[in-house]
């Protein structure tokens, strides 16, 4: 891959693996296991002594064209895709955790990535500390001898904030700690967490990277030893692997990803802007108002502030309900990065794994109400919004 290109160009471009065919799309390999030349051959694969395919689970030409591009797009050495977000999230932890470990996370991420941590790993006696990673103070303060990794979505999941990664490379590197980094809001098209020293770049394909909405999967990015137990020791053993259609579907999204990336951010701008402007919002959480907290980061950190808006309204919780009920042209779904606009709740969705203490102490209130903003006009968006707000 020629290192001039733009990374717009590379999300078409990079892993192409030409075929003796001369296929401009490249071909799905849909096949479970592999057929060997003779015994001698497979027992060299198995052994490692020739390289090659044995079995799907091990590894899949489409899914190996599919980490070769997301490697190059996150600057990484290499990247594992995975049969979900959270079966990334798993791979990457448990390749840094054992028994007797203590991991810090942010006190506010993805609601499964919630329940990971402090429901699972606490039968695998792995610690955990969640604290608030906008005071990087509270994150050194947290270090224990046995804190082994860092890990924050950033912009976080559901209100946006947004963490110094910078900052965040120099703890970890200082008290040698592996740092882990949700990038699935951002893309590696408007925030590249590795350039910035951040050892592991997690992501939900199902967003969007795929972006429409008929694919579950994920992807992990890092350097190679680390890569190499993710995919031949975690991967292969507990078996979250991608299913070579999922991944074939993604390299299709991907070759839109940069047009579609910058009609979200587009109008989402457009959208956190009427949403400000309104009475009957209380308060706006878009890292591209200079309301929020996390717009000092854009231009170096991360170069625009994604699709993804969350904002409360000046109202109860039963209104709140009304109006996500009522809306037209938004659909009430938990994903978002479709071409869809996707509207849903996180009190009583995707952060539900949160006890109601956890919940308001991560500023996820009753009447928190997150937007995927999509592809369809801007102007029939906000009408959208509008007469639901002049319903209420």
């Amino acid at each position: 891959m020629q290192s001039k290109w733009n990374i717009a160009t590379k999300a078409i471009h990079a892993g192409r693996n030409k075929t003796t065919h001369g296929d401009l799309v490249s071909p799905l390999h849909q096949s479970a296991t592999f057929a060997f030349d003779s015994v001698e051959q497979g027992g060299a694969r198995f052994s490692g002594d020739e390289s090659g395919y044995i079995y799907t689970r091990l590894g899949n030409p489409t899914t190996t064209e599919l980490e070769l591009k997301m490697a190059e797009l996150e600057g990484a050495e290499s990247a594992a895709a995975t049969a979900s977000g959270m079966a990334a999230v798993s791979a990457a932890l448990l390749a840094n955790l054992q028994v007797g470990d203590h991991l810090i996370a942010s006190r506010t991420v993805y609601g499964c990535s919630f329940a990971l941590m402090t429901h699972q790993f606490a039968r695998f006696g792995i610690e955990v500390s969640l604290v608030d990673f906008a005071d990087m103070r509270t994150v050194e303060a947290a270090i224990r001898p046995n804190t082994k990794v860092v890990y924050c979505e950033t912009p976080v999941n559901p209100h946006l904030e947004v963490f110094d990664l910078k900052e965040l490379t120099r703890i970890s590197r200082e008290y040698e700690l592996v740092s882990i980094v949700d990038n699935t809001f951002m893309t590696p098209l408007l925030q590249r967490p590795l350039d910035l020293g951040i050892d592991m770049v997690i992501h939900s394909a199902t967003k969007y990277l795929n972006g429409h909405g008929d694919v579950i999967a994920g992807i992990v990015c890092g350097k190679n030893e680390i890569m190499n137990k993710v995919k031949y020791e975690i991967l292969k053993d507990i078996g979250g692997v991608i299913s070579p259609h999922d991944a074939w579907l993604i390299l299709r999204g991907l070759k839109t990803l940069d047009v579609r990336i910058q009609r979200h951010c587009d109008s989402a701008e457009k959208v956190a802007e009427f949403l400000e402007g309104h009475s009957k919002v209380a308060k706006v959480y878009y890292p591209g108002l200079l309301s929020h907290q996390g717009y000092p980061f854009l231009g170096n950190q991360m170069s625009r502030s994604g699709g993804v808006i969350a904002f409360e309204l000046n109202d109860n919780f039963a209104n709140t309900v009304k109006f996500v009920n009522q809306l037209e042209l938004f659909t009430i779904a938990v994903s978002l990065g479709d071409a869809e606009s996707l509207i849903q709740h996180p009190a009583s969705m995707t952060h539900s794994p949160y006890t109601t203490e956890a919940r308001l102490e991560s500023g996820i209130t009753d009447n928190l109400i997150r937007i995927s903003v999509g592809l369809e006009a801007v102007e029939d968006i906000i009408n959208d919004l509008r007469i639901g707000l002049e319903k209420l």
